[in-house]
């Protein structure tokens, strides 16, 4: 190795030890081309499906052995992780479509995309911050809204289809000609 390369490989060591290099995580920057808003109505299901067992856990009341509670807050607990997770999925999925996919030709073409995104990320807050099965609901009707104009810039027509999922639902897919 010369002695250039020596001291720029010092450098480089100094530096990061000063200013440590941070960790990027991206779908995909370049560019592959391939997105699917599939995984975000999959999450928004999921969402819907833990607020389900949510409110079908029964609490165990004040003379519940231990074991009991400790299974009800076992489920509890992760139910409310998995719900908070793909809440904050969608919001992903949808962030990643939306900053690395759209256009500014899309957006134009469809000027109800910008406020549809920003009301999905509001939703997956609240999702995340409460067990409403309302509000979950609401999360994937804004999502199956978004996968329909994300399959209408590609000029695909979309069909909804049962999700066959227990929590019930439908997911939005592009129909061939």
């Amino acid at each position: 190795m010369s002695a250039r390369a020596l001291s720029v490989s010092w450098f480089e060591r100094v530096l990061d030890r000063v200013h440590p290099p941070h960790i990027v995580y991206a779908h995909c920057d370049i560019p592959c081309g391939i997105y699917d808003p599939h995984e975000a109505q999959i999450s928004a299901l999921t969402v819907i499906r833990m607020d389900q067992l949510i409110g079908e856990l029964a609490h165990p009341g004040p003379e519940a052995k231990p074991e009991d509670r400790a299974v009800y807050i076992s489920k509890m607990s992760r139910y409310t992780t998995v719900k908070e997770q793909h809440a904050e999925r969608v919001k992903h999925e949808v962030r990643v479509i939306w900053g690395d996919y759209f256009t500014p030709d899309h957006a134009k073409q469809f000027p109800q995309a910008h406020e549809l995104v920003w009301k999905i990320m509001k939703q997956g807050s609240k999702c995340r911050q409460g067990t409403t099965l309302a509000d979950a609901q609401e999360l994937l009707k804004l999502v199956q809204e978004f996968a329909e104009v994300f399959w209408q810039t590609k000029g695909a027509k979309t069909k909804r289809q049962p999700s066959l999922q227990k929590p019930g639902g439908e997911l939005v897919v592009p129909v061939t000609a």
